[in-house]
């Protein structure tokens, strides 16, 4: 059964994508997280229960170029942090590969090890509506994350074509809610020590 494994928020850089989300959800991020050798990105973890967790992700300036584009078209990514994608969590990635989400590719991070759906490309699919899938090694990251206080209360998806894209994520085993909207893009609402917070494709997050 295929499931939301992670929210994917992207920043132009690391330290500008962590600032926003601890001041929008006004907690204190711990320091989980590192680098991708592969994509040339680096990353910032918070679990939000139920094995799923929010990652904050930028291009790792100090980091060679990969040979490659990098996922989640963060080669082209500008503008203010925000929610870009989503991965979702799956058993059996090369049974979906006639849907054209791209390769199944080996990749790490420290002793974490995955497979991942990866567009030669970089691009993104319907717009981030349609997820990146991943099938993890023996360890998932929220085995060893802290706990924040966060928690995912609901999400969903926009897309100015819905019934265009509700059928790909059928094909995918994937029903979360999708709504008509001018722009694609996903939302979150999150329950923090400080109240219940969102986070959204759109520029600024807010409280409910």
């Amino acid at each position: 059964m295929n499931r939301l494994d992670h929210l994917v928020l992207a920043a132009q850089t690391l330290q500008e994508g962590v600032e926003y989300v601890q001041d929008t959800l006004e907690v204190v991020l711990p320091p989980a997280g590192g680098q991708h050798p592969l994509m040339g990105t680096h990353n910032r973890l918070l679990n939000l229960g139920g094995g799923v967790y929010l990652e904050i992700i930028a291009v790792d300036a100090q980091a060679p170029a990969p040979s490659r584009p990098r996922w989640f078209e963060l080669d082209r990514f500008a503008g203010p942090p925000r929610l870009l994608t989503w991965v979702a969590r799956s058993e059996a990635l090369e049974r979906y590969a006639a849907l054209g989400l791209g390769p199944v590719t080996k990749a790490s991070r420290g002793d974490l090890e995955w497979l991942i759906t990866l567009p030669e490309d970089g691009r993104l699919h319907w717009g981030g509506v349609v997820p990146y899938l991943i099938q993890w090694g023996q360890r998932h990251p929220t085995d060893t994350l802290p706990d924040a206080g966060c928690r995912l209360l609901a999400w969903g998806l926009h897309h100015p074509q819905p019934g265009a894209v509700a059928p790909v994520l059928r094909q995918l085993g994937l029903e979360p809610p999708l709504e008509v909207a001018p722009q694609p893009g996903l939302w979150a609402l999150i329950q923090t020590p400080a109240g219940r917070k969102v986070l959204s494709s759109q520029a600024g997050g807010s409280a409910e």
